[in-house]
């Protein structure tokens, strides 16, 4: 099932600097695996290893995937991903 990927302007030079990307999955992990499969140069932005970095947050609409089923989250069709960077900073 295709979905859109928003995808925040810091990650932005990793996607040909493109807004939103379609993709396919049926989870929230299938549909993130198959964004860093299309632009390999992202996947080190987005994931340690195996697992998805702790300060990228995801959300299912407004919905932050860490109340849902985190990865493993079913997607409905037509969903909209919005993939957002924690940022730090201050004094």
């Amino acid at each position: 099932m295709a979905v859109i990927i928003q995808i925040p302007t810091a990650l932005r030079g990793f996607t040909e600097r493109k807004s939103e990307v379609e993709v396919e999955g049926q989870t929230v992990g299938e549909a993130i695996s198959a964004l860093a499969e299309l632009y390999p140069d992202l996947r080190q932005h987005l994931y340690l290893g195996e697992e998805l970095r702790s300060f990228i947050n995801v959300f299912v609409g407004e919905t932050n995937i860490k109340k849902l089923d985190g990865l493993g989250t079913k997607l409905p069709t037509g969903a909209t991903i919005m993939l957002v960077p924690a940022i730090a900073g201050g004094q």
